[in-house]
């Protein structure tokens, strides 16, 4: 598996999403998914899981110089004093002394930007995360951030997927060299059904999920993690590391509608 180098960290290419997974059910599926070979977790303290994927990484017993953890600050935390406390109780659940990607999970419209990354600049500078980054920027956000604060951000966390276009965004982060880190990559299961994907997957003996989350690692500085609880979709998105896409199929999926929109709570900003 390939990894991106940002900010300092290698980053694996194709990480587990824990959204939504919960508990024993949870522990279970990261403890799978570290034995098939996964170094890359993502979760956030939104997610209310932190405690079982911690005790997932202590069962484990791969060594923490081989493991990427990323884990973010919700919206309503963007104060610097409820950063803090937010970060200490993420590393308590974790059961780690760092976390090796630290996230504004999505921005606030009441967040003030310099003292947000002020604050995590300086938890970076303590050696508590080894790198920072947000999740849901849009295009004139990560300006701020990255022309007028200069945070060193390590990634920008979005939905991006086969039917979603991102082009405003993905531009901006590859000309600044900042890898785009891809949640919903299988669009929430929808791809499963989609003729047009489920054809290119007959062609070559794989599945229509194969194929979209190929296409995303395809692309240079993309990573994507997709949400896999059970063994056998977990070792399904390895498996598709393997596949190799031609020009009519990538033809094939750029003709496919790209405005799939699959989260999009209130609090959002308006999208690029």
């Amino acid at each position: 598996m390939e990894n991106l180098q940002t900010q300092g960290i290698s980053l694996p290419q194709l990480g587990l999403g824990t959204f939504r997974m919960q508990g024993d059910a949870c522990r279970a599926a990261v403890e799978s998914a570290l034995g098939l070979g996964y170094r890359h977790i993502d979760t956030a303290e939104m997610y209310g899981n932190e405690e079982a994927i911690g005790e997932a990484i202590a069962a484990a017993k791969v060594a923490r110089k081989d493991l990427h953890v990323t884990t973010k600050v919700w919206h309503e935390n963007l104060a610097p004093d409820a950063i803090r406390k937010a970060f200490d109780a993420s590393l308590n659940k974790l059961r780690l002394d760092h976390v090796d990607l630290y996230l504004v999970h999505w921005p606030s419209k009441t967040m003030k930007l310099p003292a947000v990354f002020e604050t995590l600049m300086r938890l970076k500078e303590e050696g508590r995360t080894r790198a920072i980054g947000v999740a849901n920027f849009t295009t004139a956000l990560l300006k701020t951030v990255v022309e007028d604060i200069k945070a060193p951000i390590a990634c920008n966390q979005i939905e991006y997927h086969a039917m979603l276009d991102q082009t405003p965004v993905r531009k901006y982060l590859a000309a600044k060299s900042i890898p785009l880190v891809a949640y919903c990559p299988l669009a929430q299961g929808r791809f499963a059904t989609d003729e047009t994907l489920a054809k290119i997957g007959r062609k070559h003996d794989a599945t229509a999920a194969q194929v979209a989350l190929k296409w995303l690692l395809d692309q240079r500085g993309v990573a994507a993690i997709p949400k896999a609880s059970r063994a056998e979709s977990q070792q399904a998105n390895l498996d598709a590391l393997k596949l190799r896409l031609d020009d009519d199929d990538r033809k094939a999926i750029a003709a496919l509608r790209k405005d799939m929109r699959c989260v999009n709570p209130g609090f959002a900003p308006a999208w690029d």
